[in-house]
């Protein structure tokens, strides 16, 4: 399992909904909140972006753009045009019977899908915490699954929200890839900016595919065959933190996700994020989630029942 992989495992698409639009002549809508990040990838034409405090930004067919949870943005024709309030009632409609949302009156010029995924609320920040836009030479790949995107939501049957959660995680493999290549100044996290260093690439390999390790920085850096001093400078340099503290928040994050979703005991909780105490295990727990184990078990549970 690469990094990549494992970080989709993790951070990747749940409970994606979507709905295909079609629009023409004079339009915009504004969307202030929605459930979750929106991801908009246009098919044909092309779509003028609005976000406060950010360039009016164009998408062109082929292209798509990711905005996190929460930001309030705009859709139109033309960059500064007039929009209204997306209409909700009609959008889930329209959604719920695989049908097309029309935007606007004039002949249809533009086709796009929205589609809004919701990351696992037990873990930290997402991949990407800013918004990022993809052109369509930037990802060659994604025009095939904008049409695959489309047929799914065209047609909502059993397994739609499996198969198009497992779109959207293929649309967040060529964003990275995208972004990688590009290496821009701005929209990705620090997680994704990462692995642009090969040495912090090769470290969080080794993390992520060994998290029960009892690692050291020391440990860590003679794995992947550098000195102490060269990984002690580069991994903080592109995560924000030391390798120890990383590797903590992963283990909980792991943690976290195996106490909502199983019954496993806590002590073997511990045992397979790399505490073979349970009660260092829940210091560490507390001191990183507030709450102890138990009770958060208790607590996300009872959230996912009203949820339903």
């Amino acid at each position: 399992m690469d990094v990549l992989e494992d970080a989709l495992r993790l951070y990747g698409a749940r409970g994606s909904v979507g709905v295909r639009l079609e629009a023409g002549g004079v339009w915009g809508v504004w969307v202030e909140t929605y459930p979750g990040a929106a991801l908009h990838l246009v098919a044909e034409g092309e779509v003028w972006l609005e976000v406060p405090g950010r360039p009016s930004l164009r998408v062109g067919a082929g292209g798509a753009v990711l905005l996190p949870a929460g930001t309030p943005h705009g859709l139109a024709w033309r960059a500064g045009a007039r929009m209204g309030a997306c209409d909700r009632e009609t959008a889930a409609a329209a959604q719920a019977a695989g049908a097309v949302l029309r935007l606007g009156t004039g002949e249809v010029d533009t086709r796009l899908l929205t589609v809004h995924y919701e990351q696992d609320s037990a873990l930290g920040a997402p991949l990407f915490p800013g918004p990022v836009h993809v052109a369509a030479g930037e990802g060659p790949r994604l025009a095939a699954t904008i049409a695959l995107l489309s047929a799914e939501l065209g047609e909502p049957q059993v397994g739609t929200t499996a198969a198009v959660n497992s779109l959207v995680d293929l649309v967040l493999v060529q964003f990275a890839r995208a972004w990688l290549r590009a290496r821009p100044a701005e929209g990705a996290g620090p997680w994704l900016s990462g692995l642009q260093d090969p040495v912090v690439r090769d470290a969080l390999t080794r993390l992520h595919h060994r998290p029960a390790h009892p690692w050291t920085t020391a440990g860590l850096a003679t794995e992947i065959s550098v000195s102490r001093a060269t990984l002690s400078r580069r991994f903080p340099a592109a995560l924000g933190e030391p390798p120890a503290a990383y590797l903590t928040r992963l283990r909980m994050e792991l943690a976290a996700v195996r106490l909502r979703d199983t019954d496993e005991p806590v002590e073997s909780i511990a045992s397979a994020v790399g505490y073979g105490s349970p009660k260092a295990f829940s210091r560490a727990f507390q001191r990183v989630r507030g709450q102890a184990p138990g009770e958060y078990r208790t607590s996300t549970r009872a959230l996912q029942v009203v949820s339903r």
